[in-house]
């Protein structure tokens, strides 16, 4: 099956909108949440709004044993405490602090392609480079990334997402089922980093979320592995696919690729610019605790409720001409990283080394531009807004 183009994801969003900022959508099963006010709202009232959708899903071992320490759908206290001691890894010092090897790896990536006017810029920077960063953080052998990179697709590739196809629909026991082996393999080979860790501790985040200790309680080995398992994947494919963005949005706006390169100071609002516009997660899921009013809506208890990100990053009532690609824009307060407790942790680490990458790639080439000649490839934008094949021309 053939996944839809990101201009229908974009079409359907606003022919949605018609239908009021916030509406129930019978084939999505869902309140559709689309305005950025209302998404905002939703994103900051956890106490409203869960983020455990565990009761939704039917049970699979492998699937639960992940969830026991992913904080991303957990809800306080516990979601608090866990997320104060990730957070430790990820503080603006940490992360300045690796921008040294951000650039080296870069560097010899592109190296690599030294002579060569042709190469991917997924297969040969966008992934490898956060892989890298992300593994070294956590102890992880970065030479295993082709395994990271299968199990990154298996749950990130939904052929069969679209706008007939409920977020629940899409975890039914088929859907599990199908993902079971990669699950399964992705626990094992982490559990046993983990406890190679607790027998040899050394200096990683992985020994340190071994070690560490709050109210007077550690997390357990199993615990570690939904914590471990969550920053190597998504530490590394928001990145990819801010990457791959950055250069789709240059090479379709030519007039802002200059003005950046004219002034490269201009590189973090372009990136902030593609982040709002190509929203890497396009939707994020919660549950309604009680019967609820958002917007003019009345949402019941127990509805699921779905904040469109790439919908309420086109909110004209936030953002002038939603559908430009602006360098200047400012204020730009896109939703792209969520909005609230659930703010994405690794968002400095992307951002980072996005310009990072984008400064070097800028700096080395006179001129990048898509490979006519070769075919794009892009991930359903119904799950995730990212080139996964993206052949450049370069100049020197």
């Amino acid at each position: 099956m053939t996944a839809p183009p990101l201009p229908d994801l974009y079409e359907w969003l606003e022919r949605s909108r018609r239908d009021g900022q916030v509406h129930y959508d019978d084939r999505q099963q869902s309140w559709a949440v689309l305005g950025h006010p209302e998404a905002a709202a939703v994103l900051t009232d956890p106490a409203t709004f869960s983020s455990d959708l565990s009761d939704l899903l039917p049970r699979q071992e492998d699937m639960d044993l992940f969830q026991r320490g992913n904080f991303v759908r957990m809800d306080p206290p516990r979601h608090d405490k866990l997320r104060r001691l990730v957070s430790q890894a990820f503080t603006p010092k940490v992360v300045a602090g690796l921008a040294p090897r951000i650039e080296e790896v870069t560097t010899g990536l592109l190296d690599a392609q030294a002579g060569e006017r042709r190469f991917d810029l997924i297969d040969d920077l966008a992934y490898p480079l956060p892989v890298i960063v992300i593994a070294e953080l956590l102890g992880i052998p970065a030479s295993d990334r082709p395994v990271f990179r299968r199990w990154a697709d298996a749950l990130f590739e939904r052929s069969d997402a679209g706008p007939d196809e409920s977020l629940v629909r899409m975890m039914d026991d088929a859907a599990l089922d199908a993902l079971a082996p990669v699950m399964h393999e992705m626990n094992a080979y982490l559990l046993a980093h983990i406890r190679s860790r607790r027998a040899s501790p050394a200096d990683d985040l992985t020994s340190r979320l071994v070690a560490a200790e709050g109210d007077g309680e550690r997390l357990t080995d199993e615990e570690i592995i939904g914590f471990v398992g969550l920053l190597l994947l998504a530490g590394h494919v928001t990145t990819t696919a801010t990457l791959g963005n950055t250069v789709l949005c240059f090479e379709a706006h030519p007039d802002a690729a200059a003005e950046v390169r004219a002034d490269p100071a201009l590189l973090p609002a372009a990136i902030e610019e593609v982040l709002r516009l190509r929203t890497p997660f396009p939707r994020l899921a919660r549950r309604a605790t009680a019967a609820v009013t958002v917007g003019e809506a009345a949402i019941p208890a127990g509805a699921v409720v779905v904040a469109w990100l790439a919908a309420a990053n086109r909110d004209e009532r936030v953002f002038a001409e939603p559908d430009r690609f602006d360098v200047h824009r400012s204020p730009n307060p896109h939703l792209t990283f969520g909005h609230g407790i659930h703010f994405c942790v690794g968002a400095p680490l992307a951002r980072l080394e996005t310009k990072i990458a984008m400064e070097i790639l800028l700096d080395r080439y006179r001129d990048i531009t898509v490979d006519a000649s070769a075919p794009i490839a892009f991930r359903n934008p119904w799950v995730m807004i990212s080139p996964t094949r993206l052949p450049l021309a370069v100049t020197g």
